[in-house]
């Protein structure tokens, strides 16, 4: 590559989008690689620091995303994974206000249908919500039967909060042929059902499970009737997890174009309920943001039925990071852990945002540019020189530890946060070969004893 085309930026005074305030010539180019001025001034503005690539498809725009609502489903999809303990209330109430604490907007207490059990654990959650103010809005699941909605009914009515009816029928070819039923029949049950609760005042969302394999037909009749019976949500549920970000996007559009526009009711809203089968479920749940749906579900750490849902921490982190989401989220680690540790699922060191490992590094080039930032003074540099979600977001710090991969500046870094002196090359070599030696990454423990063995 030619040296003066290896950055053609430099013809407009920017390497990238960082401004230079000293001159470039040629003497700053060597062999095609940037080697800036003796003393450079920069002119540091944090926008120019990072070139987004996100914000360049012309196709969406995610600052004219409207408000997106979250509901919460860990308390229902979430214990129906086979593997989870079904935990004691007081630790269902715990997660109840971290959702709420994380404003997210209605949380799925549970399925009262479901027995004596799930009633109790149902009225304590939304007498929760109810004695204590919480911003959270409850909403309970029912297959689309009399026999399920009216304990919905019962607990709304006798707690004095509306709890909406979220009514679910299968509605792909594959699971009609499997039950047998008729289009007829589903209708036919689906009607009693929604226009009880309707009837007796609960916001009912209508919900076809396995919505992205079945018919367009199929929904035309389901989703149009349940508008014509009162219900002001449709809920397009990938209960399997087989849809593509391009499935979902179709799919979505069409719901809307050609189900709730011709409709002609301008109240009625979409809502996306993603699964993971094939690992998409948070693309999924972008996508069907951006074709129109205004509320999405997710779950803590994605627990849910099989491989699970949509990381509910992702999706709060994500729209965070797109500017759709403006919430506190210092709280997101102990929600996590909180559902984990009440649940029996494990919180995988490499979990994403919430995992131990996220924010901590023990690779010398890593720990080297996170340690130059740092003696910038600049907190915000150094929080994102290698981190695309800054730590201090969620209430977390960068970690620099000393392992096989380390660098010098790992261990010089460590010796200078417990007041040693990072300059005493002795102890700095001694820990440094040791590392070296080592297959893992060096505990405090053992940190301290090669301090203490030092003469």
């Amino acid at each position: 590559m030619d040296g003066k085309n290896a950055f053609p930026h430099l013809a407009r005074g920017r390497v990238g989008h960082l401004s230079l305030q000293a001159p470039v010539c040629k003497e700053t180019l060597t062999h095609g690689v940037l080697s800036l001025p003796t003393s450079p001034v920069f002119s540091m503005d944090e926008k120019d620091l990072i070139y987004d690539w996100n914000s360049q498809d012309e196709s969406f725009d995610w600052t004219t995303v409207g408000p997106v609502e979250l509901d919460d489903e860990t308390l229902r999809d979430g214990l129906q994974n086979p593997s989870v303990t079904d935990p004691p209330i007081a630790d269902k109430i715990e997660l109840l206000h971290l959702m709420s604490g994380l404003g997210i907007h209605t949380a799925d207490i549970g399925l009262p249908g479901a027995g004596p059990r799930a009633v109790a654990d149902v009225t304590a959650l939304a007498r929760e919500i109810a004695d204590h103010g919480l911003s959270i809005e409850a909403n309970c699941a029912a297959r689309t039967v009399v026999a399920d909605v009216k304990p919905i009914v019962e607990i709304s009515q006798a707690v004095g909060i509306p709890i909406e009816a979220c009514t679910f029928i299968g509605s792909s070819p594959i699971r009609v042929y499997a039950e047998g039923w008729t289009l007829d029949r589903m209708l036919a049950t689906a009607e009693k059902a929604v226009t009880f609760a309707v009837r007796e005042g609960l916001p009912v969302m209508m919900v076809t499970e396995d919505t992205t394999r079945a018919h367009p037909d199929t929904l035309r009749a389901l989703y149009g009737h349940a508008i014509e019976w009162g219900a002001k949500r449709l809920c397009i549920a990938d209960t399997v997890g087989h849809a593509t970000p391009e499935g979902v996007r179709a799919l979505v559009r069409f719901v809307i174009e050609e189900i709730i526009e011709p409709s002609g009711e301008t109240n009625v809203t979409v809502d996306w309920h993603g699964h993971r089968d094939r690992g998409l479920g948070l693309a999924n749940t972008l996508a069907a943001i951006q074709a129109g749906a205004t509320r999405v579900h997710g779950t803590a750490l994605g627990v849910g039925e099989r491989a699970g849902n949509t990381e509910m921490e992702l999706i709060l982190v994500n729209l965070k990071l797109l500017g759709v989401y403006d919430g506190d989220l210092t709280q997101l680690p102990r929600y996590c852990e909180c559902m984990a540790r009440a649940y029996g699922v494990p919180l995988t060191n490499g979990a994403p945002v919430v995992g131990h490992d996220a924010f901590r590094t023990g690779t010398g080039v890593h720990a080297a540019a996170i340690i130059k930032a740092e003696e910038k003074g600049d907190a915000w540099l150094a929080d994102r020189i290698y981190s695309s979600v800054p730590a201090s977001m969620v209430g977390r710090t960068q970690l620099i530890e000393i392992g096989p991969m380390a660098g010098l500046s790992n261990v010089k870094y460590w010796l200078r946060s417990q007041g040693l002196d990072p300059d005493d090359e002795f102890l700095a070599n001694r820990i440094f070969d040791a590392a070296k030696r080592a297959d893992h990454t060096l505990t405090q423990r053992e940190l301290a004893a090669l301090v203490a063995e030092s003469p």
